[in-house]
């Protein structure tokens, strides 16, 4: 083991599902980890102090704050939050701070969680025509370009397709907010489609593996899913595991609409049908990072799912 992974790693978002992979992956690898949080007196911080990572109180929109969480690490695992039509900037301020940040803090290895297919929207069915929402992908594929442009010695950049806690509380009452309520994934996806879904660990197993051998990883966006399955078998699947009875329907986008989805969500389901992340599954397996199945997932996770109230 070199004298570099020795040195910390800060992890941004380590109260969130994918940072809390990483941290989780780091501490089992023996790497020292440090976590940036605005609140180190909140829950989740208290939790993370108690596994042994360093907490860093800290604010995007505060520079000393970060130079501080930056000095002395090696790396950093960068994460932000979407775009929303009603918050336009914030995702590209807050990678634009933290990249400009750890470049000064001379940090060597940045690994970067984006999206599948961000950087392709281009090519996207009907984006000319403004079918597709461009905040989200341009802002995802901007950040992207910040990071690989930056002048790290090693940048990785991973990009999830669905990530399989969104099926379990509490991402599922906003993600598929029928299956808690009916039993039912209805959403505007049709009932062939595949869909490729990654679990949270596996980012985090994906990172752990970058920071500590970032010459292997170095210069590549890595698309990662470990499953590619139609929501029709997801339903079957939860079902098995748990019991209950789950099924899938496909409703019209203006069916959705007038029951009150918002307009966004419903558009990337419709995505899905038209475009969908299109991982290359043999690609992602090539780097020998063991990953989690759907099955697995569901059975470790099977007391965790709310099904019709």
């Amino acid at each position: 083991m070199s004298d570099f992974n020795d040195l910390p790693v800060l992890v941004t978002g380590a109260t969130g599902k994918q940072g809390g992979a990483v941290v989780r992956a780091l501490l089992q690898t023996g790497r020292p980890v440090r976590a940036l949080t605005r609140d180190p007196h909140s829950a989740g911080a208290q939790s993370l102090t108690a596994q042994g990572v360093e907490v860093f109180q800290g604010d995007f929109n505060d520079p000393s704050s970060l130079d501080a969480a930056l000095a002395g690490v090696d790396g950093v695992f960068s994460v932000q939050m979407g775009s929303q039509p009603s918050d336009p900037e914030t995702e590209i301020l807050t990678g634009k701070a933290l990249i400009e940040a750890a470049h000064r803090a001379k940090v060597r290895v940045i690994v970067h969680t984006s999206v599948a297919r961000a950087g392709d929207q281009e090519n996207f069915i009907g984006w000319e025509e403004g079918r597709w929402e461009p905040l989200y992908w341009d802002n995802k594929a901007a950040v992207n370009e910040m990071v690989m442009k930056q002048g790290f010695p090693y940048w990785v950049i991973l990009k999830p397709a669905l990530i399989m806690e969104d099926i379990i509380p509490p991402m599922v009452d906003f993600m598929f907010p029928t299956l808690s309520e009916r039993g039912v994934f209805d959403t505007a996806i049709e009932l062939d489609i595949p869909l490729d879904w990654i679990a949270a660990k596996d980012i985090g197993a994906f990172a752990a593996a970058a920071f500590n051998d970032p010459a292997r990883f170095n210069g590549h966006e890595i698309d990662l899913a470990a499953q590619s399955v139609t929501i029709e078998e997801l339903a079957a699947k939860i079902a098995e595991a748990t019991g209950k009875p789950v099924s899938a329907v496909t409703s019209s986008e203006d069916e959705m609409l007038a029951r009150g989805d918002h307009p966004l969500h419903v558009r990337s389901q419709v995505w899905n049908n038209v475009e969908g992340y299109k991982v290359d599954l043999n690609a992602v397996r090539s780097w020998g990072v063991p990953m989690t199945t759907l099955d697995e997932f569901i059975k470790q996770n099977q007391d965790k799912f709310v099904i019709g109230k």
